[in-house]
């Protein structure tokens, strides 16, 4: 394995035993952040590090500056959206025989930015980094990692206007695909279509049959003159 100008030893692909080095000394360098692996058990899936939004911009001048990481490259940038979801408490350790867990409690549900990092110089990766909102309703804002990898720019515009999640330093942040207007999110999984399209001024097909189902037009019918 080839060294770089500096004499460090560089990193191979990311698999968890070295992840789990760099979350140990991304936690040294950043030690009142919060850093955690995300551990994926599928087979050929790759684990990844969830940072907290106040570090990120830090982390990832860390990351792609310090010697021996040099991630250099972010290749892509996706979005999720994980809805709320019911939780089943486990019963505590050590709790009296006969103690009843709590049934369920209401996890609520959040965005993330997905950012998948290279070292061109080094010639490893990825490292799969994660940015996660608060909520996916009022507070969806996560710093901007364009001003350290400038090939984010565009799949973080993509991500504010298919997910909603709003990139604060953000050189140019402004919708990609859908037009100014357009008050939703296409990517979310609660999204609906909507009945009536801009651009369809005479619905016809499955359109207008959405439409009838949805607003209750009436059935349209041709006289036949005998």
């Amino acid at each position: 394995m080839s060294r770089d100008k500096t004499g460090a030893k560089p990193l191979s692909l990311c698999p968890m035993e070295n992840l789990e080095t760099i979350q140990s000394q991304l936690s040294q360098a950043f030690s009142d952040a919060y850093i955690t692996l995300v551990p994926n058990s599928i087979l050929g899936a790759q684990s990844s590090l969830l940072i907290d939004p106040v570090h990120a911009v830090k982390i990832a001048n860390y990351l792609k500056t310090t010697p021996g990481l040099q991630f250099d490259y972010c290749s892509n940038v996706t979005g999720v959206d994980w809805l709320a979801k019911d939780i089943t408490e486990p019963i505590p350790a050590g709790s009296a025989p006969g103690t009843v867990a709590n049934l369920k409690r209401l996890h609520e549900g959040y965005l993330e930015a997905v950012y998948h990092l290279y070292s061109m110089q080094l010639g490893h990766g990825p490292l799969v980094l994660r940015l996660r909102t608060k909520n996916r309703t009022t507070d969806t804002t996560l710093p901007s990692l364009t001003p350290v990898w400038r090939s984010a720019e565009f799949q973080e515009r993509e991500i504010y206007d298919l997910f909603g999640i709003t990139f604060e330093g953000h050189p140019d942040l402004r919708r990609l695909l859908m037009w100014d207007e357009y008050k939703d999110f296409p990517m979310r999984k609660d999204y609906s279509e909507p009945d009536d399209y801009e651009w369809e001024p005479t619905a016809h097909g499955s359109i207008l049959t959405k439409a009838q189902a949805h607003q209750k037009i009436p059935t349209q019918t041709t006289e036949v003159i005998v």
